[in-house]
């Protein structure tokens, strides 16, 4: 069994020369960033990203992120590019290189092909004086010193800044093209995050009960109409107007505050000016409002006009909490 002391230090040796590898990313910016963001803005067609090895995998995640983000990516292999996947690329888009030396065979077979074109190449490397670096029309400089990993061999460092450069990429990008939080719903709508950004009162509270009593309602219908439509709350109308409204904790408090119940009506034991939610706000502004109040029922209206409930536990299904 190693020392956990040993262990922690490692661990902690990683993220500090990984955190400076990323501080040190800012030096390293040249009006070269700029014009490659703005040659994608102005671009017809999609940004294809390419590599090889652990490269790779980090520009199958920059395009994930530039697709999520409202900028069309594709990714190409550098391996298979050059066995038949080069058709990927068309006419109109900008092509980025992820290669750390900027060397590798791949990468000098690919480069080539695709100057052949009137493509844009922009080559992310950590090497400036690489043949990528050289033939390229745009370079982002990811050089690191060391990588994390002790031989030196392990790409970790090297691939951290990668990612952070594919990030820095993505989110000029979208702040750029005025991507909103409506916009980047229509990406996401499965999950929790999706939920979070379309999801509104009304998808709510259409599928709920709707409990409702008068003004005049004895006590014990309204126990009943609480406890039928089992979301601890009534709305108390006049009208068709929203008063009040009841909840179980008020009526646990009617009972300690009363022997005798018999007489008394909805407008004895409810609350007035009751919280209320707009059926076309969104579901998480439902669950800040009730975090914020302290409640977890909220009754939800379309102008004045009674809706429906919007519970806690509703929020909670759909994983807005």
């Amino acid at each position: 069994m190693n020392d956990s002391k040993t262990i922690l230090a490692l661990a902690q040796q990683t993220f500090d020369m990984e955190s400076k590898a990323i501080g040190n990313l800012a030096s390293l910016l040249t009006n070269d960033f700029a014009n490659a963001v703005n040659c994608i803005l102005e671009s017809k067609g999609r940004v294809i990203i390419s590599g090889i090895g652990k490269s790779a995998i980090v520009a199958t995640k920059i395009v994930a992120t530039l697709n999520s983000t409202g900028t069309p990516a594709i990714f190409m292999h550098a391996g298979d590019a050059i066995h038949g996947d080069l058709g990927t690329i068309q006419e109109n888009d900008v092509v980025i290189c992820v290669s750390k030396s900027g060397s590798t065979p791949e990468i000098k077979m690919l480069v080539p092909l695709i100057k052949r074109g009137t493509n844009k190449l922009i080559g992310m490397t950590g090497n400036t004086d690489s043949f990528l670096a050289h033939q390229a029309d745009f370079v982002l400089n990811t050089f690191v010193e060391k990588e994390a990993c002790p031989n030196n061999l392990a790409p970790t460092t090297s691939t951290t800044a990668q990612l952070v450069m594919g990030d820095a990429l993505a989110i000029s990008l979208l702040k750029l093209r005025g991507f909103t939080s409506q916009d980047f719903a229509k990406y996401h709508p499965g999950g929790a995050l999706g939920k979070r950004l379309y999801l509104r009162v009304a998808d709510i509270a259409q599928n709920n009960q709707k409990p409702s009593v008068g003004l005049k309602t004895d006590v014990k219908q309204v126990i009943v109409e609480i406890s039928e439509k089992m979301l601890g709350v009534a709305a108390v109308l006049d009208n068709n107007k929203i008063v009040g409204v009841i909840t179980d904790g008020d009526i646990r408090r009617m009972l300690n505050k009363y022997d005798d119940i018999r007489t008394l009506t909805a407008h004895d034991i409810m609350t007035s000016n009751p919280k209320t939610i707009s059926i076309e706000e969104l579901a998480v502004s439902a669950l800040e409002l009730m975090q914020d109040s302290g409640i977890s029922q909220l009754l939800a209206v379309e102008g004045t006009t009674y809706k429906g409930v919007v519970h806690l536990h509703n929020l909670i299904n759909e994983g807005i909490l």
